[in-house]
């Protein structure tokens, strides 16, 4: 009984929202619209919002270019061995760059402090951080580079 009671309820909630709408001009001008009927107003009729269907989704043209599937595999191929190819010299690259960092590393022999004084060599600790600082980027460009490619192949069937 509830249930039957709810359904009647829901379906004459939309009758209920439905109002007729008023237009008056006064002899000023001003406009006025309302719900309810005014002296010297006008009721408006409105169409209802034209609803539209969901756009179809757009065939390509019947002349547009077709690949066959060897073709598309052979460039598949392709683009799988330049990539492969990138990441190979990505590594080697990585590889040197970690070497250069380790022996400017090596070169410090505790020479420089990390507040950037140097406690022998003249001075040169800014230096010293500046070189270190720059090779660090130089590897983590390459460690970005690899996670790049290392994606980029991931994604290729």
């Amino acid at each position: 009984m509830r249930i039957a009671y709810m359904f009647a309820l829901l379906c004459a909630a939309p009758l209920a929202a439905h109002a007729d709408l008023y237009k008056a001009v006064d002899a000023d001008g001003h406009v006025t619209y309302s719900s309810s009927p005014l002296k010297g107003g006008k009721k408006i009729y409105l169409e209802p919002l034209p609803t539209m269907a969901p756009l179809a989704k757009a065939r390509s043209p019947s002349d547009f270019p077709k690949v066959d599937g060897e073709t598309q595999k052979g460039r598949d191929a392709s683009r799988r061995k330049i990539l492969q190819d990138e990441l190979d010299a990505e590594q080697k690259l990585l590889e040197t760059a970690q070497q250069k960092l380790q022996a400017a590393q090596g070169e410090n022999n505790g020479n420089f402090v990390s507040n950037g004084k140097s406690m022998h060599n003249g001075g040169r600790a800014q230096e010293y951080e500046a070189t270190i600082n720059s090779l660090t980027a130089e590897v983590n460009l390459h460690q970005q580079n690899i996670a790049a490619l290392n994606t980029e192949l991931s994604k290729l069937k």
